[in-house]
């Protein structure tokens, strides 16, 4: 592991959804916060918590499956934007991941947004991932 706070979390999670596990624990920094809310907005996790030990603050994702095989409601979570090649469009330029079904995090100078929230504020930002 890295210093990519945020490409961290998404291998937990996926590695989590690729487990069936309940919970998955990643540090807790601000983006990583602010990507757990909209992932919790959007109905990717069931619920998430902050929890402190020894002065180290972690959240702690419960992940959401559905039906009795236990499917994931993430299917894919994919980090786009990296530590040596970022990407940056304008909010015309955005994709759309599976016609709209997905959603696309990027922070902006309004804060952490999906791409329907940039492109109805006329914002553009670094494309984070890609979520569906």
């Amino acid at each position: 592991m890295g210093n990519d706070i945020i490409a961290n979390m998404i291998t937990a999670i996926r590695n989590a959804n690729l487990g069936r596990a309940e919970t998955v624990e990643v540090p807790a920094t601000n983006p990583t916060r602010n990507i757990a809310k909209i992932l919790l907005r959007e109905g990717f996790i069931e619920s998430f918590s902050e929890h402190e030990e020894n002065k180290n603050s972690f959240l702690i994702f419960i992940l959401k499956y559905r039906g009795k095989k236990r499917k994931p409601y993430i299917t894919t979570l994919r980090r786009i934007s990296k530590p040596g090649l970022r990407i940056y469009p304008n909010y015309q330029e955005i994709p759309r991941v599976l016609g709209g079904t997905g959603i696309v995090t990027l922070p902006t100078s309004q804060g952490i947004i999906t791409d329907r929230e940039a492109r109805q504020k006329q914002v553009g930002g670094e494309i984070l991932c890609y979520v569906w």
